[in-house]
């Protein structure tokens, strides 16, 4: 299964995401983010698409999805939004479920990761 990640501007969330990608066993790691979210780096090979967090809602969710659109080989895809704001969690769901996608949310826990 294919691991979607929200990395928005505070880095302090981006632990969450870094714990999933080395707790995790994932076929692939798309990570999306704004222009200061590539300087992200893993030991884990991953995918960044960039995004601009600075549009509209609908405008940021046609982004998110034409940017995602034939890169998750599933049904479903795990994701994190442990990073985000609410108007960047609705658009980037809502866009996974047109494409359609399923989303199984995901957490790292003191258990290890959690399917929620």
């Amino acid at each position: 299964m294919e691991l979607i990640a929200l990395l928005s501007k505070d880095e302090e969330t981006w632990k969450q995401v870094s714990g999933l990608m080395n707790h995790g066993e994932w076929e692939k790691v798309i990570i999306l983010g704004g222009e200061n979210a590539k300087k992200f780096s893993h030991k884990s090979k991953f995918e960044f698409i960039q995004v601009d967090f600075g549009n509209k809602i609908q405008f940021l969710k046609d982004e998110f999805a034409k940017k995602l659109k034939g890169k998750i080989s599933g049904m479903e895809a795990a994701l994190s939004i442990a990073s985000g704001d609410g108007k960047e969690h609705m658009a980037l769901i809502s866009a996974l479920i047109n494409l359609p996608v399923g989303i199984r949310f995901a957490v790292l826990t003191k258990d290890g990761v959690v399917d929620l």
